[in-house]
């Protein structure tokens, strides 16, 4: 998983799990309810991480695919065809950064490449990075619930998980502070901060 992917599921699993712990009433909630909420927002999580997970092993197969199909078209095309199909899915700006006779030993380098069989199962790498999704989405569920296990006192408990996971948030968005190169770091770590709990507001 690169960094994005990592900090996304992060965010989910902590965004999920606040969605639960801020339901907690402060002066009227049981330790039957404290605990009930806690069930709630494991199974969430756990939901959560499964259908991610999923989902991101057909994103892998279906990308695969993609670039399996544009091969076999880049190999039956004419060399303008060829050279229209390999622009058209380069990103932006990128394509001006080939002439005409840089394209067409990309081309080339394509027409020669073995084509790969379809494959319609996930690879080892997918499921490795499946199961990376699974447990950062559901882990990350644990540091919000851990002080409604350790406290008794409810008020308490709901300032410290809120901090803890504002916490987090701030973290995961220095570090894709630090990825994208964006000085002062602690600004997106605060902006991502601030996100998160306007969508918990939410």
């Amino acid at each position: 998983l690169d960094p994005i992917e990592r900090s996304s599921e992060i965010m989910f699993g902590l965004i999920m799990a606040l969605t639960f712990t801020c339901t907690i009433s402060v002066t009227s909630s049981s330790r039957a309810d404290v605990m009930t909420m806690l069930a709630g927002a494991l199974g969430c999580n756990l939901a959560w991480g499964l259908v991610d997970a999923a989902m991101f092993l057909l994103a892998q197969i279906v990308t695969r695919e993609q670039r399996r199909s544009l091969a076999l078209r880049i190999a039956s095309a004419s060399a303008p065809a060829a050279r229209g199909l390999l622009l058209d899915k380069l990103h932006d700006g990128v394509g001006k950064v080939f002439n005409g006779i840089d394209l067409d030993r990309f081309v080339a380098a394509v027409r020669t490449m073995p084509i790969v069989p379809r494959r319609a199962a996930p690879t080892t790498d997918d499921l490795r990075g499946a199961v990376h999704i699974f447990l950062l989405v559901f882990l990350s569920t644990f540091p919000v619930a851990l002080p409604f296990l350790f406290m008794t006192d409810v008020g308490i408990a709901v300032r410290t998980s809120n901090a803890i996971a504002v916490i987090l948030l701030f973290i995961v968005g220095t570090g894709l502070g630090k990825h994208m190169m964006w000085r002062p770091y602690w600004v997106t770590g605060l902006s991502v901060a601030l996100f998160g709990a306007a969508l918990v507001a939410i």
